[in-house]
């Protein structure tokens, strides 16, 4: 059995869209899958499988979110290790860059191709840069950038299928399921 961890995009963000977690691990659980686990009730799931595809894990979850909410639940699944390096990344951008007033981690289901790394790149400002490490976007934010701004960097149209975590949710998903 391999550990993966799966990230829910867009639940719980209003009454049109609930998802409760405990709903989640039985739907996670009725698709086959075992070991599974929530973190808060924003979509963070642990499960584990015999299946190696990701896509395929992904494709699963979608269909079977979709089957019980009635609505599309885009899914973006990191295998334990995959997700070990991203928290790692997590820290070691933190310690690079000293003085963040903000750090959010976009968990992408694809890797970014060569004109959207560049879009990403081109967004960087005196509020912020965005870091691509294979499948994650690091949202590095700088003092000033306006608090509560969903996407300060104006990057996200860019990375995707996304769903972003705090790079503290990084760090403690790792810590407590890889």
């Amino acid at each position: 059995m391999t550990t993966y961890l799966a990230f829910l995009r867009a639940i719980n963000l209003g009454s049109k869209r609930v998802f409760p977690k405990g709903d989640i691990q039985r739907v996670v659980g009725e698709a086959g899958f075992e070991g599974v686990e929530t973190h808060i009730n924003t979509g963070n799931v642990r499960l584990e499988s015999r299946m190696r595809s990701r896509a395929k894990i992904e494709g699963m979850l979608e269909r079977a979110f979709a089957a019980d909410r009635g609505f599309e639940v885009p899914t973006v699944v990191f295998s334990a290790a995959e997700f070990t390096a991203i928290a790692r990344d997590a820290a070691d951008l933190d310690a690079a860059h000293a003085g963040l007033a903000r750090h959010y981690v976009y968990l992408l289901k694809e890797e970014l191709d060569a004109d959207a790394l560049a879009a990403v790149a081109a967004t960087a400002s005196d509020k912020g840069e965005m870091v691509v490490r294979g499948r994650a976007a690091h949202a590095l934010l700088r003092p000033g950038y306006q608090d509560g701004t969903v996407d300060p960097l104006r990057a996200a149209v860019h990375l995707g299928v996304a769903t972003n975590r705090a790079a503290t949710v990084v760090r403690t998903l790792a810590e407590k399921w890889c």
